[in-house]
């Protein structure tokens, strides 16, 4: 590969570093560099400074310590952001990129037209949208934690839409759901690309992941759920299905391996386990590293993905049911458009409405039929080879980065001759 070949990326992301987000971590951090492909990360350090001990794999980490209001946290990051943007240079970066931000992109954009190089934005979530529907769940009684998040929604709804993302040159979004969204605001979906979760398949194969040994597993038949049990997930309806399929199969178990920052909703969800008397049945591992949580799945017979429906969810690519599927383990989702899409074309799940009995029969019906299960265990590997493995979305990625160079008007062939290393 010649340097011609090479893009180098200002990146600006909304998530701080390190993430639990495969596709900022595995995607840019290890496949994109691969390509040649390779990116300066523009963030703030995670809470706990973690980020310190963390290599940014693309390139360097440009990182900046927030303070501890949540007022402050946002002007900090976004005065980073523009300094960063200010400091920009065309014998460093071929292009700018930003994740999730509105009025950041908006600035973005700016720069990137005075310096003449492309501007891609990366929406991985509606976030405008998301901050409109907080505040409005809050209500005016929230004072500021309710007029903030709805003007800084409104706001930055406004600049995407009717500025940013119709002068971007390239956009990647979740799903072909958040492209056919998107596209409904107006904007040229064939200057989308839809970029859906994927796992790391150097990581997660079956042969390597071994399943868990703890003793509370013994004897049990082991349903698993992975991931967050925030109050949006509606997580209690699998108390209920728990409760549908424990009356025919006393010995199931099912996993949380994950938790919620909340700790009001984590009481509350003990307290309806409680209620409907599946405490027994639970075993609830709080948050673990990625190596540990999946042998929990690998352990289990079925894993299990509940998504609501509705517009910020929608648009998503949930990831658990691609890990489990990558991992050998039949999955019981519902019809959440990415996820049934991904159980329909793997054919190593079932997919269902999202209620309390419909998922009990799903789960009912392949813990009776040892046969499907060995069906799905071997075709849902095969499927995430195919189709949601890093490797091969990192070269769509990088196709659709290497198709803006060749098309635009403003192609810098001299920046990678004088790019600083």
């Amino acid at each position: 590969m010649s340097d011609h070949d090479k893009i180098h990326l200002l990146f600006i992301s909304h998530e701080s570093w390190p993430t639990f987000r495969p596709d900022v971590a595995v995607l840019f951090g290890k496949y994109l560099p691969r390509l040649g492909v390779t990116s300066d990360l523009v963030t703030e350090h995670d809470a706990d400074g973690a980020g310190d001990q963390c290599a940014w794999g693309g390139g360097q980490a440009l990182l900046c310590r927030l303070p501890l209001s949540r007022s402050g946290q946002y002007f900090a990051k976004t005065w980073h952001n523009l300094r960063m943007l200010g400091g920009f240079s065309r014998a460093r970066y071929d292009a700018i990129q930003v994740r999730d931000m509105p009025l950041t992109a908006l600035a973005g954009l700016i720069v990137a037209r005075i310096k003449g190089v492309p501007f891609f934005y990366w929406m991985s979530f509606p976030q405008s949208e998301g901050q409109i529907f907080r505040a409005r769940a809050r209500g005016p009684r929230g004072g500021l934690r309710y007029w903030f998040p709805l003007l800084q929604g409104t706001l930055g709804k406004w600049l995407l839409y009717r500025i940013v993302l119709p002068r971007a040159d390239h956009i990647f979004v979740q799903s072909r759901q958040m492209a056919d969204d998107v596209a409904g605001q107006g904007i040229a979906r064939a200057r989308m690309t839809p970029v859906p979760m994927g796992v790391d398949l150097e990581m997660a194969q079956p042969h390597q992941v071994m399943p868990s040994d703890d003793p509370r597993l013994a004897g049990k038949r082991v349903l698993v759920y992975l991931g967050a049990l925030d109050q949006v997930r509606k997580i209690d309806i699998l108390f209920d299905m728990l409760a549908i399929v424990r009356a025919q199969v006393p010995d199931i178990l099912l996993v949380l391996a994950g938790d919620t920052p909340d700790d009001g909703h984590r009481a509350w969800l003990r307290q309806e386990a409680h209620r409907l008397g599946v405490t027994s049945a639970l075993l609830w591992t709080g948050w673990l590293p990625t190596a540990q949580a999946w042998r929990y799945v690998r352990a289990a017979e079925i894993g299990l993905s509940v998504i609501p429906r509705g517009f910020l969810l929608d648009c998503g690519s949930p990831t658990k049911a691609i890990e489990y599927m990558a991992l050998g383990v039949p999955v019981v989702g519902n019809d959440n458009p990415d996820q049934a899409l991904v159980i329909r074309e793997g054919g190593a799940g079932i997919c269902v409405k999202l209620g309390p009995q419909a998922l009990a029969d799903a789960v009912l019906a392949l813990l009776q039929n040892a046969g499907l299960r060995r069906h799905m265990a071997l075709a849902g590997p095969r499927y995430v080879r195919q189709a949601r493995g890093y490797d091969k979305l990192a070269e769509e990625v990088a196709h659709a980065y290497r198709q803006v160079f060749k098309h635009a008007s403003t192609v810098l062939p001299c920046a990678a001759d004088h790019r600083q290393t």
